[in-house]
Protein backbone atom coordinates (compact mmCIF):
# COMPACT_ATOMS: atom_id res chain seq x y z
CA UNK A 1 0.00 0.00 0.00
CA UNK A 2 1.31 3.68 -0.47
CA UNK A 3 0.42 7.38 -0.02
CA UNK A 4 -1.45 7.51 -2.77
CA UNK A 5 -3.44 5.12 -1.90
CA UNK A 6 -4.74 6.47 1.43
CA UNK A 7 -4.51 10.24 -0.40
CA UNK A 8 -8.35 10.37 -1.02
CA UNK A 9 -8.96 8.95 2.07
CA UNK A 10 -6.47 12.04 4.00
CA UNK A 11 -8.08 14.38 1.43
CA UNK A 12 -11.65 13.29 2.58
CA UNK A 13 -10.95 14.22 5.86
CA UNK A 14 -9.55 17.53 5.70
CA UNK A 15 -13.00 18.99 4.83
CA UNK A 16 -14.23 21.10 7.11
CA UNK A 17 -17.69 18.98 7.24
CA UNK A 18 -17.09 15.02 6.98
CA UNK A 19 -18.86 13.49 4.44
CA UNK A 20 -19.06 10.03 6.24
CA UNK A 21 -20.18 7.82 3.62
CA UNK A 22 -17.42 9.01 1.12
CA UNK A 23 -15.16 8.71 3.95
CA UNK A 24 -15.73 5.39 4.29
CA UNK A 25 -16.20 4.62 0.43
CA UNK A 26 -12.02 5.95 0.31
CA UNK A 27 -11.20 3.25 3.00
CA UNK A 28 -13.22 0.60 1.38
CA UNK A 29 -11.54 1.41 -1.87
CA UNK A 30 -7.94 2.02 -0.39
CA UNK A 31 -8.07 -1.58 1.20
CA UNK A 32 -10.24 -3.06 -1.79
CA UNK A 33 -12.85 -3.90 0.42
CA UNK A 34 -16.38 -4.20 -0.04
CA UNK A 35 -18.30 -3.92 3.65
CA UNK A 36 -17.60 -1.22 6.18
CA UNK A 37 -18.84 0.44 9.00
CA UNK A 38 -18.18 3.52 11.30
CA UNK A 39 -19.63 3.42 14.58
CA UNK A 40 -18.95 6.91 16.78
CA UNK A 41 -18.66 5.89 20.70
CA UNK A 42 -21.29 7.96 22.83
CA UNK A 43 -19.03 9.78 25.82
CA UNK A 44 -22.10 9.34 27.91
CA UNK A 45 -23.56 5.89 27.53
CA UNK A 46 -20.72 4.38 26.19
CA UNK A 47 -22.58 2.74 23.17
CA UNK A 48 -20.83 2.87 20.03
CA UNK A 49 -23.63 4.34 17.26
CA UNK A 50 -23.14 3.63 13.23
CA UNK A 51 -22.14 6.84 11.73
CA UNK A 52 -21.43 5.51 8.06
CA UNK A 53 -21.80 1.82 6.61
CA UNK A 54 -21.60 0.42 3.46
CA UNK A 55 -22.31 -3.30 1.90
CA UNK A 56 -24.64 -4.15 4.79
CA UNK A 57 -27.60 -5.69 4.39
CA UNK A 58 -30.93 -3.70 5.22
CA UNK A 59 -31.94 -6.77 7.94
CA UNK A 60 -28.81 -6.82 9.66
CA UNK A 61 -29.08 -2.82 10.62
CA UNK A 62 -30.88 -2.67 13.60
CA UNK A 63 -28.37 -5.03 15.28
CA UNK A 64 -25.44 -2.75 14.08
CA UNK A 65 -26.84 1.04 14.96
CA UNK A 66 -25.81 0.71 18.71
CA UNK A 67 -22.85 -1.84 20.39
CA UNK A 68 -22.17 -2.01 23.59
CA UNK A 69 -18.29 -2.61 24.14
CA UNK A 70 -17.51 -5.72 24.67
CA UNK A 71 -20.06 -6.94 21.84
CA UNK A 72 -19.40 -8.01 18.90
CA UNK A 73 -15.89 -7.21 16.07
CA UNK A 74 -16.43 -3.24 17.13
CA UNK A 75 -17.27 -3.44 20.95
CA UNK A 76 -14.23 -6.00 21.76
CA UNK A 77 -11.83 -3.36 19.41
CA UNK A 78 -13.19 -0.94 21.05
CA UNK A 79 -12.82 -2.53 25.12
CA UNK A 80 -9.52 -3.80 23.95
CA UNK A 81 -8.34 -0.38 22.50
CA UNK A 82 -6.42 -2.46 20.31
CA UNK A 83 -7.31 -4.10 16.06
CA UNK A 84 -9.56 -7.09 15.96
CA UNK A 85 -9.26 -9.01 12.92
CA UNK A 86 -10.79 -12.49 11.84
CA UNK A 87 -9.40 -14.24 8.61
CA UNK A 88 -12.62 -15.82 7.63
CA UNK A 89 -15.49 -14.70 9.25
CA UNK A 90 -17.38 -17.51 7.80
CA UNK A 91 -15.69 -20.09 9.52
CA UNK A 92 -14.59 -18.32 13.09
CA UNK A 93 -15.31 -20.07 16.22
CA UNK A 94 -13.41 -17.59 18.30
CA UNK A 95 -16.79 -15.57 19.54
CA UNK A 96 -15.53 -12.92 18.73
CA UNK A 97 -18.04 -12.15 15.82
CA UNK A 98 -21.58 -12.36 16.75
CA UNK A 99 -22.99 -14.91 14.46
CA UNK A 100 -25.09 -12.31 12.66
CA UNK A 101 -22.13 -11.39 11.34
CA UNK A 102 -21.66 -14.26 9.12
CA UNK A 103 -24.84 -13.00 7.49
CA UNK A 104 -22.81 -10.39 6.12
CA UNK A 105 -21.54 -12.61 3.70
CA UNK A 106 -17.70 -11.10 4.28
CA UNK A 107 -14.92 -13.39 5.08
CA UNK A 108 -11.75 -11.43 5.90
CA UNK A 109 -12.29 -8.68 8.13
CA UNK A 110 -10.49 -6.07 10.95
CA UNK A 111 -12.23 -3.84 13.21
CA UNK A 112 -9.38 -0.91 14.75
CA UNK A 113 -10.54 1.59 17.67
CA UNK A 114 -10.57 5.10 16.40
CA UNK A 115 -8.13 6.64 19.26
CA UNK A 116 -6.57 9.45 19.97
CA UNK A 117 -4.15 10.43 22.84
CA UNK A 118 -5.21 6.87 24.57
CA UNK A 119 -8.75 7.92 24.57
CA UNK A 120 -11.43 5.76 22.42
CA UNK A 121 -13.77 7.84 20.16
CA UNK A 122 -15.19 4.98 18.01
CA UNK A 123 -14.32 1.76 15.53
CA UNK A 124 -13.41 1.59 11.67
CA UNK A 125 -14.32 -2.21 10.51
CA UNK A 126 -13.73 -3.28 6.89
CA UNK A 127 -13.82 -7.07 5.23
CA UNK A 128 -13.50 -8.51 1.89
CA UNK A 129 -15.37 -11.22 0.39
CA UNK A 130 -12.39 -13.23 0.63
CA UNK A 131 -10.82 -15.00 3.46
CA UNK A 132 -7.28 -12.42 3.81
CA UNK A 133 -5.41 -11.54 7.07
CA UNK A 134 -4.52 -7.95 6.89
CA UNK A 135 -0.60 -7.21 7.09
CA UNK A 136 0.92 -5.12 10.40
CA UNK A 137 1.41 -2.54 7.83
CA UNK A 138 -2.32 -2.18 7.10
CA UNK A 139 -2.91 -2.70 10.75
CA UNK A 140 -0.50 0.68 11.31
CA UNK A 141 -2.54 2.42 7.88
CA UNK A 142 -5.70 1.66 9.44
CA UNK A 143 -4.99 3.26 13.17
CA UNK A 144 -3.61 6.25 11.34
CA UNK A 145 -6.60 6.39 9.80
CA UNK A 146 -8.57 6.15 13.46
CA UNK A 147 -6.01 8.51 14.77
CA UNK A 148 -6.99 11.08 11.95
CA UNK A 149 -11.24 10.53 12.11
CA UNK A 150 -10.75 10.60 15.95
CA UNK A 151 -9.28 14.41 15.10
CA UNK A 152 -12.43 15.36 13.36
CA UNK A 153 -14.61 13.87 16.08
CA UNK A 154 -13.47 15.64 19.32
CA UNK A 155 -13.41 19.05 17.37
Amino acid sequence: MTTSDTKAIFDALSDPAIDWNRLLTEILAAFDCSTGTIHILDQDSQLLHLKAYQGIPEFLLPKMTVIPIGKGMAGVAAERQRPVQICNLQTDESGVARPSAKETKVEGSITVPLMLNGQLHGTLGIAKPIPYEFTPEEEEILMEIGDAISRKIVR
